[in-house]
């Protein structure tokens, strides 16, 4: 069963994972490159033609987040420069969390302190 976190989200301060790569083009847009390592992905690589490596673009607002996170900010700053860089965002802060925890469970961050 999933272990549910403890605490409020907005103390939380994301980390990117190291081993993720990436690149930024020439608007700022993120790239996000993941590899799909395993013994299923290695059978779905050779029977089915899957990639081994997926390219994950990021809009805008994906990769403003990307880029802010430094290990530094918890939610709460990266949602208030959110708001600055793009304001009049519906819900903004809603959407940030539930970015974040794409991101986590697709293991691109974790949150500082997790074991």
């Amino acid at each position: 069963m999933k272990k549910k976190n403890q605490g409020n989200y907005l103390d939380f301060i994301p980390l990117k994972n190291p081993d993720i790569e990436y690149q930024t083009d020439d608007d700022g847009n993120v790239t996000v490159f993941m590899e799909w390592k395993g013994f299923y992905h290695r059978i779905a690589q050779k029977f089915f033609h899957r990639p081994r490596v997926s390219d994950i673009r990021l809009d805008n607002y994906g990769s403003f987040v990307w880029l802010s996170i430094d290990g530094i900010k918890d939610v709460h700053q990266l949602s208030g420069e959110l708001e600055i860089q793009f304001p009049g965002m519906e819900k903004s802060l809603s959407r940030l969390i539930k970015f974040l925890e794409i991101l986590h469970d697709n293991h691109l961050i974790c949150w500082k302190g997790e074991t």
